[in-house]
């Protein structure tokens, strides 16, 4: 409901017809440009019911494979992916919106394709795993933010058979409670004659964080209100909280018609999208 696009699956087949590289997802676009008078409007692309996959090739030991999709008015998307003897990687993403399409761009200044070109910055997955990513995240890379969710892929399939293994995306992975360290109220000590080491302090709580009232103007008129704190809880090598501090979070971003988007930048390369 939240998300109206449409998922898009791609087969590709190699010289014998057996399945080289798969890919299932779901994806759709917001994209910042400027209209006829100046300003500058947001706007959503999502995917649509037609969508070809023209160009998508399978790679091999020294060619990258590629999955490239086309859909709606002149728009194309693609990610190009590359291997070593043991993982594949995502290399670089490649989006390209055309302003002529005047359903998503009614009055844009600029007519004409416009290609966005992004590292992809996933990890890489072992060779004969499937990548698996349910929950959603999102790439920003000049004026556009790429959002993907429900992500099945698995480049250089081996024997024409998708792989039971799966490896998944950190944001499916569930985060771990943290070890409580032990005290003297619950840990029994026998005597012994040696001196034991001092008791490890419990690291200090990360406190709530402060709230800030964040906002964005039309003209003179508001047309986007924030109010809230912000942390956020990084899990990667080990789980780390960022509190957002209001004095020093600068707000960006842009009101359209439908949609809206707000950026917060808090100047430590930390940035949020609404």
């Amino acid at each position: 409901g939240i998300f109206q696009s449409y998922a898009v699956e791609v087969d590709i087949k190699d010289a014998s017809n057996a399945t080289c590289l798969y890919a299932d997802w779901m994806m759709r676009f917001l994209i910042t440009y400027e209209s006829n008078n100046g300003d500058y409007k947001t706007t959503t692309l999502n995917l649509s019911s037609s969508v070809t996959h023209n160009g998508s090739v399978c790679g091999n030991d020294t060619q990258a494979a590629l999955v490239a999709v086309q859909f709606g008015e002149g728009h194309s998307w693609s990610i190009n992916i590359t291997k070593n003897n043991e993982t594949y990687q995502g290399d670089f993403i490649t989006l390209t919106y055309n302003t002529n399409d005047t359903a998503a761009f009614p009055d844009a200044k600029r007519k004409g394709p416009v290609t966005v070109l992004v590292k992809d910055s996933s990890r890489p997955v072992q060779l004969n795993t499937v990548f698996v990513c349910h929950n959603s995240f999102a790439i920003e890379a000049e004026n556009t933010t790429q959002i993907f969710w429900n992500i099945t892929m698995q480049a250089f399939v081996q024997n024409g058979t998708v792989s039971k293994k799966e490896s998944r995306c950190p944001a499916d992975r569930p985060t771990s409670a943290p070890t409580v360290p032990p005290t003297i109220a619950n840990v029994t000590t026998a005597p012994t004659t040696t001196l034991s080491p001092a008791p490890t302090t419990a690291p200090k709580p990360v406190e709530n964080p402060d709230i800030g009232n964040y906002s964005l103007k039309s003209g003179n008129k508001t047309c986007f209100l924030a109010t809230v704190g912000l942390q956020l809880n990084v899990s990667q090598d080990k789980p780390l909280l960022i509190n957002i501090n209001p004095k020093t979070t600068v707000a960006d971003g842009a009101c359209g018609n439908t949609t809206a988007t707000l950026k917060l930048n808090d100047g430590n390369s930390t940035l949020i999208g609404f």
